[in-house]
Formats: structure tokens, C-alpha cells, sequence
């Protein structure tokens, strides 16, 4: 139910000749800390938005693998350990923060950001068409997001994660996600805490 499939660029856009460079990059083995540096003459905006979706793709794809340990029953509250509860807020059905099972709140994190992510006006695709002023502020709030997914898979799933033999995975994708947040820091330090 949290599995989306893969949102992808258009061939022949801008976006997608990034992709493909930021793949090609993972792909050839080079330290990760270089490899989510801005490439000369590219817009921020546009690298920043390329790695969302693929952090989404990604991130959805590892829960996805993992989402029948994560139940009511095991997660009845979304958490990273005894001292992290994440609520959810989402200014639509959810004003305030409201407290959510773990896979309750993996539906409605998915949602959300899949509505964002396909809204042209946040994530625009056509040429020409800016970024909102608020662009960045919604990245930030996105991976923040994101990273409790990593805090709550990493604390309460690991043993899942590493019996299905896909720790080598999730440890690149967090390792490639940590270095690119925190290059354009694009989350609170304090977020980072429980990991």
C-alpha cells in the first residue's frame, strides 16, 4: 500500500540529463561526498529536485522491501527508538500533529510527498518555468520527512533489513542521502540526532 512506482524524468530535459549524471556518478564508484556537489553551471534548484525524486524513489523502494514487519502491531507508533515519536501534520486533514502507527504515517508521508513531487507548480518540468520562491523550504520539509523513514527503519527494522541482504543498499542510499543534505544543508542538525 506505501509502494509508489518510480516518478521519472522526461528524456531529453534538462532534468533527466542530470539524472542520468548523478547516476552515472554513483555508478562509478567515486566518494559520495564529491559526488553531490553542484556540477559547474547547473541551478541548485534543478539539482536539489532531481535528488528528491530519486531520494523518494529510493527511500519508497526500501520500505517498500521491508513493509510487512512494519505493522500495526509491531509500530503502533512512528518512531526512531524509545526517545524519537514523529507526528503527523499536514495542513489539509491533519492541522495538528497527530500521533500515527508507523505504517499510517508511511502512507500518508508517501502521499504527500508523491502529490508534491507531481503539483507543477512546486516541481515544475516544462522549460522555462521556475521554481516557487518556497521551493527549498518544501525540499527541506520532504527530506526531513524522509529521514525518519531512514531513523525508524535503521532503529526498529535493521534485523529485516539485513536478513533480506540489502544492508550493503541502504547503507549507500543513506550514506549518498546524508552527504547531499548535508552539503546543502537542507536539514536541522537537530533532525539528524537519532542516527
Amino acid at each position: 500500500k506505501t509502494f509508489r512506482p518510480r516518478k521519472k524524468f522526461e528524456p531529453g530535459t534538462q532534468r533527466f540529463e542530470l539524472y542520468k549524471k548523478a547516476q552515472a556518478s554513483l555508478k562509478s564508484g567515486l566518494d559520495l561526498k564529491a559526488v553531490v556537489q553542484l556540477p559547474p553551471g547547473e541551478s541548485i534548484n534543478d539539482w536539489i529536485a532531481v535528488h528528491v525524486v530519486d531520494f523518494f524513489n529510493r527511500i519508497n523502494l526500501i520500505y517498500g522491501t521491508m513493509s510487512e514487519y512494519c505493522t500495526e502491531k509491531s509500530c503502533p507508533i512512528m518512531s526512531g527508538g524509545l526517545r524519537y515519536e514523529y507526528r503527523w501534520q499536514d495542513d489539509s486533514k491533519y492541522k495538528k500533529p497527530t500521533k500515527l502507527s508507523a505504517p499510517q504515517y508511511m502512507c500518508m508521508l508517501m502521499d504527500w510527498i508523491e502529490m508534491l513531487i507531481n503539483n507543477e507548480d512546486i516541481f515544475p518540468t516544462r522549460i522555462g518555468v521556475p521554481f516557487p520562491k518556497q521551493f527549498q523550504q518544501v525540499c527541506t520539509k520532504i527530506l526531513t520527512r524522509l529521514f525518519r523513514v531512514f531513523v525508524h527503519v535503521y532503529i526498529h527494522h535493521f534485523d529485516s533489513i539485513i536478513n533480506m541482504g540489502a544492508e550493503a543498499h541502504v547503507n549507500t542510499c543513506y550514506k549518498h542521502f546524508y552527504y547531499f543534505i548535508r552539503e546543502f544543508s537542507l536539514i536541522d542538525h537537530r533532525e539528524l540526532e537519532p542516527l
